[in-house]
């Protein structure tokens, strides 16, 4: 498993500077979410920590090793995409295979590494099924199988559960959070689903315009937000805002006051 570091990480297209200097520790064995509104740079820091994207500057750390140069495939990294992306012309067993096929896993032990994936995601039954056959949850358990088959020190979910149905994105937050614990990997998941950040991590990390906003505990972010922006996007129905005057202990707006705890005074 892996600690990861970014240390002052910049990342440009062109002119447009969308994560400006990104520093965050992510501890090994921990499960964080990158939570936020969509342009906030969450998916770009995924891409970034699969190799997919290269910093514009500042350094990427696993383990204390400078990453910046390693190849996606180097990475030891495994990767859940919100299509799942699975290759239809191949069948379960050999889309979970895929990501042995470039290590040159001698045969035998390859087809135990499935074997294993399979059964630990509960698909060993729908192995010589092709992709069209499978419902949406089957297809995102075979994408975790594929993304777990080469034991990556790094899990990476982006979005990972958009496309399922309410009752199902229920059952697979219960069963990834599980399996994440099981397994210890230490795992990032992207989401701009504040339920399935609250419920899912350890760590939750909110991001707005390619900043870091606030990072803590589910809990924290509700109950002691830091800022109007955390306040507004954390919570279900939203919190009302009004603007008034605090004072002795008691906030005024228009021809209302009311006790205001933490109010100076």
């Amino acid at each position: 498993m892996a600690k990861v570091e970014f240390r002052h990480v910049v990342k440009r297209f062109g002119d447009v500077e969308v994560i400006p200097d990104l520093n965050l520790t992510i501890e090994d064995g921990e499960f964080v979410a990158l939570l936020g509104p969509s342009g906030c740079g969450k998916s770009t820091s995924l891409f970034i920590l699969a190799g997919i994207y290269q910093p514009s500057g500042g350094e990427l750390l696993f383990d204390g090793r400078v990453v910046n140069e390693v190849e996606a495939r180097d990475r030891n990294v495994g990767i859940v995409f919100q299509s799942y992306a699975l290759y239809p012309h191949m069948t379960v067993r050999d889309n979970v295979l895929f990501p042995l096929r470039f290590k040159r896993m001698p045969r035998e032990e390859a087809r135990t590494r499935v074997a294993a994936a399979a059964d630990l995601v509960q698909v060993t039954e729908l192995l010589d099924r092709r992709p069209s056959e499978l419902s949406g949850g089957q297809q995102q358990r075979v994408a975790l199988a594929r993304a777990l088959v080469k034991e990556p020190q790094l899990l990476l979910l982006d979005e990972p559960l958009s496309n399922l149905d309410a009752t199902l994105r229920l059952t697979m937050r219960t069963e990834i959070k599980s399996l994440q614990k099981k397994l210890g990997v230490t795992t990032v998941l992207v989401t701009h689903d504040q339920i399935e950040a609250t419920t899912m991590a350890d760590r939750i990390i909110c991001l707005r315009a390619g900043r870091i906003e606030q990072i803590g505990p589910p809990d924290d972010l509700y109950r002691r937000p830091q800022s109007l922006f955390i306040a507004g996007f954390i919570g279900s129905p939203p919190i009302n805002m009004i603007s008034g005057e605090a004072r002795d202990g008691i906030m005024s707006a228009g021809s209302v006051a009311f006790p205001f705890e933490g109010a100076p005074g």
